[in-house]
């Protein structure tokens, strides 16, 4: 039904952007997608929370079920989300170092595609021991509370953890137009890097400057590098370590590095075994590629490839053959496969609800004033609760000094409800101190309780002044947070599980050797078809297959590590490394080359010549009687161009082209009755791919060059030999015996 014009109103598209698109992207970048100082995002979050809720911290395991559905209260998207984000968590999945989530059942792995998690009816969880240092004290008011989306209870706006988390946990989450990457980092480390920062902190604070105004201090990667070494993976490998690359993602949070897969070899059934991959990648796309590699011929020696993944970890099986060089054949799939692959790093979090990406040492800075927040904060909570104690000991010290009044005044109090107020104006003390000493049971009004609760008033008393000393000192605050450190380091801390391989120790081998390298054939046809055939294949079968209408224009030997050039009769020249070439047999007709070369419709090859060196010269004869003589090289390009327009000149139809590497005589040929024999030394070298070449035969009109190709020892050679150019050519010697 069409829509009356009345009703259309027209809007611009900034308005719109604005009332709409603008409140989405804000609400991905800050309620989904980018991690907050505490290392977690807001889906991480409220499961947590909602497993501390259900007392599932130190507790036994309940189904997973249970839990998606109680963090549905929190969050508001569907099960099969929050179960998602659950698995991650957990142990089972391996996706973390330090996981949160102990969990019982299949949970799938970070490493595989394939082993799919089941399903939450199934399984069962918990929280892990280390999320005691996740919501230590959180029960205190160390962090805001927050409404949830429904306004029916209240959630943490962050959680109070006792170390760096946000460099712990791995994160990776893409927004509206920005994207945060975190790889993790050892825990021990983090801590004891956290520590030493604390301490340079402090020395800069002790330079009398105000604690809050403090300069940063000075603490660049040479510092952070003595104990941070390097980032830290589940999944292990080999981090390829780049002084430079990691440099700039300690400063800048920006940069890359690579990590690739550990493995060895067993000589004894020549099989290669891979036990730890990198953390982006998984068994089955490299499996994947390596069997594409193999299907392609690009790596001939792999008989095998399976995943033999148990109980005992990952594990890869490469079957090769026994004299492969398992060392070559790695490099190789290095280079080809997803087993050394680049980590990008980006280190974007909210920090006071912005988007900010941010080197270590600001991460460090944050997370600190964090903490210090968070510690003042509970520090505060137990000024506040002690000193509600001593008040009430307070006015139980001053009962004592008169205890038989006090029960004098209760006892001759005719109503209940007076008591308290009495007891207010027969000791001058607070309603609260009265409520206290009321309800004290008459068995405690004994010496020995009497005398424990002076002793609790003086403890107390010595209590407040300490923690009235540290909440108000900076320095001591970084003191506690040290200390928490150091706890956390000795109680969760682990060997590191990616090995530091220095960028020396693991040189990029070049890429020829990569390449398998054997004699071949290509056949050039008629129809522009291209056949690759090894030398081996040849000898069994050599009888070459074409269409019923095409010739073979053209065969020369290669290896295949050679660069071809490809010649087309509209003046290019397309660049192929043979390699990158299918193999194919006499039997097959071939790679239909414009295909693929992708030329344009009508386009044919009309002459094959193997790059090399780039050595000796491109000789091209032309209809006009001209003949171009260009330097090899003038076709050598630095970057991997694959296609040169322009490659000779096309000013007149070309006739045919030789690459030579020595000066040799040519027969030229006019029409039917005249041609002549000459070394191409009288054609000057030319460094110009376009140059129209020199005359080298005169013609009369209506005439032309038909034919040019090197001439072939024989008596009538020297007969048609011509010392100087341009000449007009002897008569064809059958035609005067013919005459």
């Amino acid at each position: 039904m069409d829509v009356p014009e009345a009703h259309i109103i027209e809007q611009p598209i900034t308005n719109t952007l604005e009332l709409n698109y603008m409140p989405y992207a804000m609400s991905v970048i800050v309620s989904r997608a980018i991690p907050e100082i505490d290392g977690f995002k807001p889906a991480h979050r409220k499961l947590l929370y909602t497993m501390y809720k259900m007392g599932l911290l130190g507790a036994r395991r309940v189904k997973s079920a249970d839990i998606v559905g109680q963090t549905m209260r929190l969050n508001p998207h569907g099960d099969g989300a929050i179960y998602e984000t659950m698995v991650r968590l957990t142990r089972g999945n391996d996706a973390l170092i330090h996981p949160f989530v102990d969990s019982k059942g299949n949970f799938g792995k970070q490493y595989s595609r394939d082993m799919a998690y089941a399903a939450s009816r199934y399984t069962e969880a918990k929280l892990d021991e280390i999320c005691r240092e996740i919501f230590r004290d959180i029960d205190k008011g160390v962090v805001d509370m927050v409404d949830n989306y429904n306004a029916t209870m209240l959630e943490p706006a962050l959680l109070p953890t006792t170390f760096p988390n946000l460099l712990v946990t791995p994160n990776q989450g893409i927004a509206v137009g920005m994207a945060s990457t975190v790889c993790s980092f050892n825990l021990k480390e983090v801590c004891e890097t956290t520590i030493k920062f604390l301490r340079a902190k402090r020395a800069v604070d002790a330079t009398g400057a105000v604690s809050e105004a403090a300069p940063k201090p000075n603490f660049d990667y040479a510092k952070l590098s003595k104990t941070l070494l390097a980032p830290d993976f589940s999944t292990g490998g080999e981090l390829i370590f780049n002084e430079a690359e990691m440099t700039q993602i300690y400063e800048t949070g920006r940069g890359s590095f690579k990590v690739r897969a550990r493995w060895r070899f067993d000589a004894k059934n020549s099989c290669i075994e891979i036990f730890e991959i990198p953390y982006t990648t998984t068994i089955e796309a490299i499996i994947d590629k390596i069997a594409a590699l193999v299907k392609a011929g690009k790596i001939r020696d792999i008989t095998d490839v399976r995943d033999e993944t148990d109980l005992n970890g990952l594990k890869i099986a490469i079957d090769i053959r026994k004299s492969a060089d398992a060392e070559l054949i790695m490099q190789r799939l290095f280079a080809l496969t997803s087993l050394r692959e680049s980590f990008n790093c980006n280190f974007n979090f909210l920090i006071d609800g912005r988007p900010r990406v941010m080197g270590i040492a600001e991460i460090l800075q944050e997370w600190t004033t964090f903490r210090t927040g968070c510690l003042k904060r509970q520090l505060a909570h137990d000024i506040a609760k002690k000193s509600e104690k001593l008040h009430l000991l307070e006015g139980l010290a001053k009962i004592i000094l008169d205890i038989d009044k006090a029960i004098k005044i209760i006892r001759e109090t005719p109503k209940e409800s007076e008591v308290i107020a009495n007891l207010m104006k027969g000791f001058a003390i607070t309603q609260a101190q009265a409520e206290f000493i009321a309800e004290i049971k008459l068995r405690h009004l004994n010496r020995e309780y009497l005398q424990n609760r002076i002793d609790e008033r003086e403890d107390l008393k010595k209590e407040l002044a300490e923690l009235n000393e540290t909440h108000g000192s900076d320095e001591k605050i970084r003191d506690l947070i040290a200390a928490q450190l150091k706890e956390v380091a000795k109680k969760y801390g682990a060997p590191r599980r990616t090995e530091i391989v220095a960028a020396e120790e693991a040189p990029a081998p070049p890429e020829e050797s990569f390449i398998d390298d054997y004699n071949l054939k290509l056949f050039l046809t008629a129809q522009n078809y291209l056949k690759k055939i090894s030398l081996v294949s040849l000898r069994s079968a050599d009888a070459q297959y074409l269409k019923d209408d095409d010739t073979v224009l053209q065969e020369i030997e290669a290896t295949n590590r050679d660069e071809l050039l490809l010649f087309t009769d509209k003046s290019n020249v397309y660049k192929a490394k043979i390699y990158d070439l299918p193999d194919c047999k006499a039997s097959s007709l071939g790679e239909f080359l414009t295909n693929l070369l992708g030329m344009d419709s009508g386009e044919r090859v009309i002459y094959l010549a193997i790059a090399g060196d780039y050595g000796g010269f491109m000789l091209f004869g032309f209809a006009n009687g001209k003949v171009a003589k260009v330097q090899f090289n003038a076709y050598a390009t630095k970057t991997n161009r694959k296609k040169l327009v322009n490659a000779y000149s096309a000013k007149s139809p070309i006739i045919s082209m030789y690459h030579v590497t020595d000066e040799l005589d040519l027969y030229l040929q006019r029409g039917t009755d005249k041609a002549m024999v000459i070394n191409s030394a009288l054609v000057p070298l030319n460094s110009s791919k376009g140059s129209g070449g020199v005359a080298v035969f005169s013609l009369r009109k209506n005439t032309q060059l038909s034919i040019m190709r090197p001439a072939e020892e024989s008596d009538d050679t020297d007969y048609y030999r011509a010392d100087k150019v341009p000449t007009a050519g002897h008569f064809l010697l059958k035609q005067l015996q013919i005459s």
